[in-house]
């Protein structure tokens, strides 16, 4: 009983402890900078990521936050689970978009290296991360990214650079596939959250 009791209690604390995360989130969005030549629509869409990421795995229950699929055929993103999700969008901000927006600026025509994102998994230990910290931390993580896009210039979003996997791109570009990469991963959330749920029928 006391080891069910104190998995109850570690649950409730981990539950308890995304909640604030999502709450601060809520009080204090972050919001698209003004005056950069990278369009609007994509700056607020970029901006209110973080708490829809949030919203969303606040919808699984703390016991399936690690559920995974018999089959992850037809998932919109990669086969993650939804702790494993939240992980990767906050690896993939600091170690691969963060970068490639710097490497674009800053070099002439530079070859933007993709990330694996299995082997991110298995030495990250996305499985035994927690869930609040990695919120927060991606949270942190894209507000820098919007103040590195708040005085991007109309010259800056043609400079050009080669992604591996994806070929040439303008900085323009760039931007967009990382807005689209925001999307999929809600999408994947929303997948799993479906296939959780048609799991639960009696067959």
């Amino acid at each position: 009983m006391n080891a069910i009791a104190d998995s109850t209690a570690a649950a409730d604390a981990a539950a308890d402890s995304f909640a604030r995360v999502l709450a601060e989130l809520s009080a204090d969005p972050l919001t698209a900078p003004s005056g950069s030549a990278v369009d609007p629509v994509t700056l607020e869409a970029l901006a209110a990521f973080p708490r829809l990421l949030a919203a969303h795995f606040a919808l699984f229950p703390v016991d399936a936050r690690h559920w995974a699929p018999a089959s992850w055929d037809g998932v919109p993103s990669e086969p993650l689970t939804a702790i494993e999700q939240l992980c990767h969008v906050r690896d993939i901000e600091i170690d691969g978009y963060q970068r490639r927006i710097r490497r674009t600026l800053t070099e002439e025509d530079p070859l933007l290296v993709s990330l694996d994102t299995d082997q991110l998994a298995r030495d990250r230990r996305y499985g035994e991360d927690d869930p609040a910290r990695a919120l927060a931390a991606f949270a942190a993580a894209r507000r820098e990214t919007l103040a590195m896009l708040a005085t991007v210039t109309p010259a800056q979003l043609q400079r050009r650079a080669r992604f591996e996997g994806y070929g040439p791109l303008t900085f323009k570009a760039l931007v967009h596939y990382l807005c689209s990469h925001d999307q999929q991963h809600l999408a994947g959330l929303q997948w799993v959250l479906g296939r959780h749920d048609a799991a639960a029928i009696p067959r």
